[in-house]
């Protein structure tokens, strides 16, 4: 059982997963971008990620986390100077890209493009949504669905001079339903005693 053994096999022993892992992590870090099977891309996303936020932090502890983790003084010196000059600064996480390329042809693996995100993150704007006026609104279409026609129409009324447009179709609609109802209701016993 591989109880305390945590990630994937990759199918060799555990010192050659080790040295496999070391060796993609320092080639994506040194060439941006790399081509390799789908389970070793995914394996090693997490290193890299934890490297690249070793270096935001860029302390000499955190320095020599990572060149124990690439293996590679130079290569971390230069994503610790990349890092240090702004690359990745906007961005809290998520700093690889994998792209499916599709069955490799001996053996049918699922190989991938793995790169770093280098473009800096986009400010999402986000829609500032007025929750009282939604509130008063649907308020007003409850009023209208329990009061009668004639009232409801006053109140239809009073909501086209408040509310917009879509509040009012459906404060209409909700009347209009109410009246189908009534309608239907009434000929329904009229039906019966002409049977």
């Amino acid at each position: 059982m591989r109880h305390y053994k945590k990630g994937r096999k990759l199918g060799t022993d555990a010192s050659h997963t080790k040295a496999i892992k070391k060796s993609l992590v320092g080639a994506l870090l040194a060439n941006d971008r790399i081509k390799t099977s789908d389970v070793r891309a995914k394996e090693i996303r997490g290193d890299v990620d934890r490297v690249i936020t070793w270096a935001k932090k860029g302390d000499v502890h955190s320095r020599r986390l990572a060149i124990a983790k690439v293996g590679d003084k130079e290569i971390v010196r230069e994503v610790f100077e990349k890092v240090a000059q702004g690359l990745f600064k906007d961005r809290p996480g998520g700093y690889t890209r994998i792209m499916k390329l599709g069955p490799r042809k001996g053996d049918k693996a699922l190989m991938v493009i793995m790169e770093l995100v280098l473009e800096p993150m986009k400010a999402v704007a986000v829609p500032v949504e007025k929750p009282a006026k939604k509130a008063a609104a649907t308020k007003k279409a409850t009023k209208v669905a329990a009061v009668d026609e004639a009232v409801a129409e006053e109140v239809v009324e009073e909501a086209v001079e408040e509310a917009p447009v879509e509040e009012v179709e459906a404060a209409a609609e909700v009347v209009e339903a109410e009246v189908v109802e009534e309608v239907a209701a009434e000929e329904a016993p009229a039906e019966e005693a002409a049977k």
